[in-house]
């Protein structure tokens, strides 16, 4: 391997410096995604229950216990569940906005780094070959023998090679991860059209009956 970076010039320790940095975010982003991600199914009917017995504080902690955006997103309508329909779509919607730049950060790099390497694979095909064909006309009689244009040629193939290598895992990467995060955003959605139905279809909590009865002894205490 070693041999290799040494024959490759100094744009092979970039690519391998490119190939870390798109390993490392791929994992973070990874593990985050993990992380965030819940049985959304399960969290709604235990959050109906709730609901549908007026537990707002409870529905609160259960969403506050709960990482990831779509939690987030639930809490913010939950806060708010006093508000007209109209206004709760706007706040889960506006909550839903505030989680998009959170989900998708970091992916730009990779995207970046899967079109970079390339180019940089490109370059050392080029440098490489200006090699050979200085190796070539510096020699007497610009006659040559195949080891000496070798390591140029070398140079040009390695380069070349280890671009797409790096290229091509970093664009399965980010696809991949690309799609992680259009099923969160999906989670997203639909937890805020959930919540808002669910929150709208309570029915208000009961006032308590006062009596006839009770009423006139109250009257007596004040006369």
């Amino acid at each position: 391997m070693i041999d290799y970076m040494q024959k490759g010039g100094p744009l092979m320790w970039l690519l391998v410096l490119l190939s870390i940095v798109s390993t490392v975010v791929f994992a973070e982003r990874l593990i985050y995604y993990h992380r965030v991600t819940i049985r959304l199914g399960e969290f709604l009917r235990g959050l109906s229950n709730l609901l549908s017995r007026g537990n707002f504080a409870e529905a609160l902690h259960e969403c506050a216990g709960t990482a990831g955006p779509v939690a987030r997103v639930i809490h913010a309508a939950i806060v708010r569940h006093e508000a007209p329909r109209a206004e709760l779509k706007e706040i889960v919607q506006e909550a839903g906005q505030l989680e998009v730049p959170k989900l998708e950060r970091r992916l730009p790099m990779l995207a970046t780094i899967a079109y970079v390497a390339p180019m940089v694979g490109l370059l050392g095909t080029v440098t490489g070959l200006i090699d050979a064909f200085i190796t070539l006309s510096g020699n007497a009689g610009g006659v040559a023998t195949t080891a000496d244009i070798a390591t140029g040629v070398y140079k040009a193939l390695l380069t070349t090679a280890a671009g797409l290598v790096v290229a091509i895992p970093t664009s399965l990467a980010f696809s991949f991860l690309s799609s992680r995060v259009n099923t969160l955003m999906h989670d997203m959605e639909r937890a805020g059209i959930e919540i808002v139905n669910l929150i709208t279809e309570t029915p208000p909590a009961p006032q308590p009956i006062i009596k006839f009865g009770d009423r006139q002894r109250v009257a007596g205490r004040m006369e």
